[in-house]
């Protein structure tokens, strides 16, 4: 009987609980509904997708949910890259005038590294406007009679140099790229700013390996740091996010074999910072490499509103090694994507990762309207870069640009320095975009100039005597707000024989001769590895590239894009192993000394990083 009583009273308790659980739990569903409904109400005023809402009062607006996905193992992670400041000598220089550089590449890192690592860089690492934003440059302002008061003016600077090799007079002149715009004056637009990230395979390998090498990396190649791509990655990434103000907007775009939305655009000053970071140093890489899915799906992020609020600057900065192999792979399909985007005012930076960073790639997508792209090998390199050069970055000022020259003496031979392949010689110099550039202490401008190599059209064989006859230079160009200016002046070279108007067209001229020399050698290495290691014959004739002291240094005669493609190969880039042929050794040395005694004479300590490569080169053979 007392057995019963006792589990009659359980089954009582267990009922009353049954009963009570399940109003807890309707309760606790209808709370839960309640609430949601709320707070998606909430989400649909602010404008952002599923959120978390912190008690700051910021969304975590973060959607990409990586668990679902397979991924490559060994990707390592990395503490918080934190916020930092500009180290630009130029950043207190309240009262100094900016200047401009030209748009396209902005550092030859791939090149150098590539080098220091006992690999073959592939000629488009090295180009001359990515050469010269690395230094500053006398624009040739302070010696120029002409002032004006537009926001940008051109000034004009005159050599006769000769080649170091051949001896052979050379005439030159530098368009000094200056502007009226006082550093303490300048502030970029708010910005609409997308990230579209490349989370591919390739993105696991260390930044100093190359992921598709068929000898599975160089035993040579510097191994001491082993941090992925994908991390340097996810810290620049982090890095860049530093450089937001409260008005502007961000989302984040990933992309491999297809694409994911991982953030919605939205205001930084309504987002969870601290949030979002922590979700991009979890990102790990897996599956291939399909840009235009990517890309695509970053354009849609721009809404009309978005594109028609005048406040806003809008740009994609796309963070890649450059290698497509799904979807749109050819440069010219990859292109027309950019393009299409410059002329609906969405402006397009690309930064390069790891020493396998297709730079042939990205050269192609950069020879566009407001595009730029650099190439970092760790987050250290991604901050020193970035700082005060972020504004500068994204804040295209000057378009189409157009010189005109117009004279019985001269025609234009090259063009150093352009961001466009149509650099149109002749009479006739071309430049897509120019951007804000920092100047330093001496006034000097960073990338501030555009070189031209002259040819006269009528000479003694000695170049002994050019006569005072001027020459009319007419530039045209579009500001921000598609206005039309023009700038005439007369320059004549009377006043000069052989030498230099001051040290920055002296610079400039050697490190064109510089970029000239790598550009011949590198083709010329790779010509003799495909001849040696497949026994064939290179259509393009490698003769051209040699740089003897009859030809001087080539003028990197590699226009035709079959010929440079049969040399440099597929997107998906390969190692090479770094080598200099006999041929070239005594080319090297000899141009070593000039360099040197150049560098004494301009007094531009920094230039000795060129002598560094040309060391590794000679002591390579």
């Amino acid at each position: 009987m007392k057995n019963k009583k006792v589990i009659l009273s359980i089954v009582v308790i267990i009922i009353i609980l049954s009963i009570l659980g399940g109003s807890l739990g309707a309760l606790w569903i209808f709370n839960r509904e309640g609430f949601e409904k709320i707070f998606k109400n909430a989400k649909s005023v602010v404008g952002i997708g599923d959120s978390n809402y912190s008690k700051q009062g910021l969304f975590d607006d973060w959607e990409y949910t990586p668990d679902k996905y397979d991924r490559i193992e060994g990707s390592a992670k990395s503490i918080n890259s934190g916020s930092f400041v500009s180290t630009d000598a130029a950043a207190n220089l309240n009262e100094a005038n900016i200047g401009f550089s030209v748009g396209g590449a902005k550092n030859i890192n791939n090149f150098r590294e590539n080098i220091k690592n006992n690999y073959l860089p592939i000629s488009t690492d090295i180009t001359y406007n990515g050469l010269f934003y690395d230094y500053y440059f006398n624009t040739g302002n302070n010696n120029n009679e002409i002032k004006s008061n537009e926001m940008f003016y051109p000034t004009y600077s005159k050599a006769i140099s000769k080649d170091p090799i051949s001896g052979q007079q050379e005439f030159y002149m530098t368009v000094g790229l200056n502007s009226n715009i006082k550093q303490s004056d300048f502030k970029r637009k708010k910005l609409n700013l997308v990230v579209v990230m490349d989370i591919s395979g390739s993105m696991s390998s260390s930044f100093r390996d190359y992921y598709y090498d068929r000898r599975n990396s160089l035993e040579e190649g510097n191994k001491d740091d082993s941090r992925s791509k994908m991390v340097i990655a996810n810290e620049s990434l982090n890095c860049l996010i530093d450089q937001l103000n409260p008005d502007d907007r961000l989302g984040i775009v990933l992309f491999d074999d297809s694409s994911y939305l991982a953030k919605p655009v939205n205001l930084i000053s309504e987002t969870d910072v601290d949030k979002i970071k922590e979700h991009i140093l979890e990102i790990e890489p897996q599956g291939g490499t399909n840009f235009e899915a990517g890309y695509t799906k970053g354009t849609e992020l721009f809404t009309d509103e978005m594109l028609n609020n005048e406040e806003y600057e809008n740009r994609i900065i796309v963070i890649t090694d450059a290698m497509p192999n799904l979807g749109e792979t050819s440069k010219d399909g990859l292109t027309k994507y950019v393009k299409d985007n410059a002329k609906n005012g969405i402006y397009t930076s690309f930064v390069g990762v790891g020493v396998d960073f297709n730079t042939e790639v990205i050269e192609c997508l950069s020879d566009v309207k407001g595009a730029n792209y650099y190439s970092v090998h760790s987050s250290e390199e991604f901050k020193k870069i970035m700082g005060k050069e972020f504004d500068y970055m994204v804040t295209p000022l000057v378009f189409d640009l157009e010189l005109k020259l117009d004279s019985n003496e001269f025609e234009i031979a090259g063009v150093y320095g352009t961001d466009t392949k149509d650099k149109s010689t002749g009479t006739i110099m071309k430049v897509n975009t120019l951007f804000p550039s920092s100047s330093n202490s001496e006034g000097e401008v960073k990338g501030g100039v555009i070189l031209l190599k002259l040819k006269p059209l009528s000479y003694t064989t000695q170049y002994d005597k050019i006569s005072s006859q001027k020459t009319n230079i007419v530039v045209s160009y579009k500001d921000v707000n598609g206005n039309n200016h023009t700038n005439e002046q007369k320059v004549t070279f009377g006043d000069i024989e052989e030498g230099y108007d001051n040290t920055g067209i002296r610079k400039a001229i050697v490190l064109t001769r510089y970029a000239n020399l790598m550009k011949d050698w590198i083709l010329y290495e790779r010509m003799n590895c495909i001849e040696n290691e497949l026994d064939v014959i290179v259509k393009a004739d490698k003769s051209k590239l040699l740089v003897t002291s009859e030809t001087g240094i080539v003028d990197y005669p590699y226009n035709d894009t079959e010929d440079v493609r049969s040399v440099l190969g597929q997107n998906e880039r390969t190692s090479q192993k770094l080598s200099v042929s006999e041929e070239y050794v005594d080319t090297l040395v000899k141009f070593k000394e000039y360099m040197k005694n150049e560098i004494k004479d301009i007094g531009d300590d920094d230039m000795n990083q060129e002598i560094e490569i040309l060391d590794i080169l000679v002591k390579n053979n």
